[in-house]
């Protein structure tokens, strides 16, 4: 018996599209620490000399360590510039040993809350939680379709195997209706009769051969081994029995309470507009003017000559500040942007509105369908029986010669009809049960 729980096992394992599941959130942390790239220390240096005519024009040699802090948007810096030479400007002219310094660099106005290295941080690790909910979502398809396909090869396995048992049934009856024909005791018609329900079924029984093969290819498309390749039920397997789970306003409720809190639709569209929240949180500090203000604490570099006074070491008498100032005086870009990312967040907003709605519509939807399912098994089940009733006087009325094989057949075929009748509702039901988990945004008990 090929179980539905060994379906699961296999497809979790190694389905392809569920290991691609998987690498959404693993692409998802790499966009992290992609963002957290914003907050690496940085090293740069650079050399520049000029010497023509024995005559040294400039040496210039400049270096930079530079550290992003969260707080603030503040930068750390850490300096050493030595510019010597006859034609350096004096502005920039240091000492022969060079000036080693240390400072910050503050922003007073925008970027003081919020910049874009620690908007893009924020965003990116709220999109692992949506990555999160997608992966979930893509593996909850996955397994809704491969259920529905093992069910339709439960209900076609039960076609095939009805269909045989109907096709013992009419070769044992056309064999004793000749001996009786032979005997004497019914009419040559009779046979033909017999004949023509035994081939009439096993034309049937030809069809449904192909569609249980078909059937069965349908269902392998979510088998793999676990060296990725592909694999195919083999024909000895059989379906396990239904298992009919009733299902109560007990279970809805529960269902709903779950979709309401963890569906991967609303968590992903939740998380899209909590993104949305801090890009317009970015935006609305893009309307500030930009006040940049930097010091840096300025110290003769050769530090190793202890000899010089302490007028050339690190002391608030040696500096070096510097002020930046910018202000676009419309902000049509600045407030533009804005205005598209409020629009984003209204629409994202009303999607999220509607996609409540859908799926819990979609739950009640899919929940009566399986209780009109549980009232049409149940009275299928009596008609059945009644079905049985009928067949077993039919054959009491034949064998005291008080009725005929077309009766007979009938009779027998008119059951035949409602035993696959119930199979059909029984994989029907099994199939609505799947969907309703998988609206709930989860998969059926003992396949988490």
């Amino acid at each position: 018996m090929f179980s539905l729980q060994d379906l699961a096992e296999l497809v979790f394992a190694n389905h392809p599209i569920v290991k691609q599941a998987v690498l959404l959130s693993a692409k998802a942390q790499a966009q992290v620490q992609q963002a957290r790239g914003g907050f690496d220390p940085k090293l740069g240096a650079g050399f520049d000399r000029k010497v023509f005519g024995g005559t040294n024009y400039y040496n210039d040699w400049t270096n930079e360590l530079k550290v992003p802090l969260w707080p603030g948007g503040v930068d750390l810096k850490a300096s050493y510039d030595r510019y010597v030479g006859t034609y350096v400007n004096p502005e920039y002219r240091t000492p022969l040993p060079g000036l080693a310094g240390i400072g910050l660099s503050v922003p007073l106005g925008q970027g003081l809350l919020i910049d874009a290295r620690r908007s893009t941080l924020r965003q990116a690790r709220i999109m692992v939680a949506a990555a999160e909910a997608d992966r979930v979502k893509q593996i909850n398809e996955v397994w809704l379709q491969a259920a529905k396909d093992y069910w339709y090869w439960y209900y076609t396995y039960q076609q095939t195997a009805l269909i045989q048992e109907g096709v013992a049934l009419a070769e044992g009856r056309f064999r004793a209706v000749s001996r009786q024909v032979d005997a004497g005791d019914k009419a040559p018609i009779d046979s033909v009769e017999a004949r023509i329900t035994v081939q009439d079924r096993l034309l049937q029984a030809e069809q449904l051969r192909v569609e249980l093969q078909n059937a069965r290819l349908v269902l392998s498309n979510h088998l793999w081994n676990r060296d990725a390749q592909p694999v195919e039920l083999p024909t000895r397997a059989v379906p396990q029995a239904v298992r009919l789970a009733p299902v109560d306003t007990t279970d809805l409720n529960r269902l709903s309470a779950l979709a309401a809190a963890q569906h991967p639709t609303l968590r992903k569209l939740d998380a899209k507009i909590r993104q949305l929240g801090i890009e317009e949180r970015y935006r609305r500090e893009l309307l500030k003017p930009k006040v940049n203000v930097s010091g840096t604490l300025l110290s003769q570099g050769d530090f190793y000559r202890t000899e010089l006074p302490a007028t050339y070491g690190f002391g608030w008498n040696n500096y070096k500040v510097g002020v930046d100032f910018a202000f676009p005086l419309f902000l049509r870009l600045e407030r533009g942007k804005l205005q598209q990312t409020r629009i984003q967040v209204q629409e994202t907003g009303l999607e999220q509105q509607q996609s409540r709605r859908t799926i819990l519509n979609q739950l009640t939807s899919t929940y009566n369908t399986l209780k009109a399912y549980e009232r049409q098994l149940a009275l299928q089940a009596l008609t059945i029986d009644n079905q049985r009733t009928l067949l077993r006087a039919e054959l009491t009325k034949f064998n005291l010669g008080e009725s005929t094989v077309f009766l007979i057949n009938t009779r027998e075929t008119k059951l035949i009809d409602l035993r696959l009748k119930l199979a059909s509702l029984q994989a029907s039901y099994e199939k609505s049960l799947a969907e309703l988990y998988y609206y709930a945004g989860t998969r059926t008990p003992g396949t988490e």
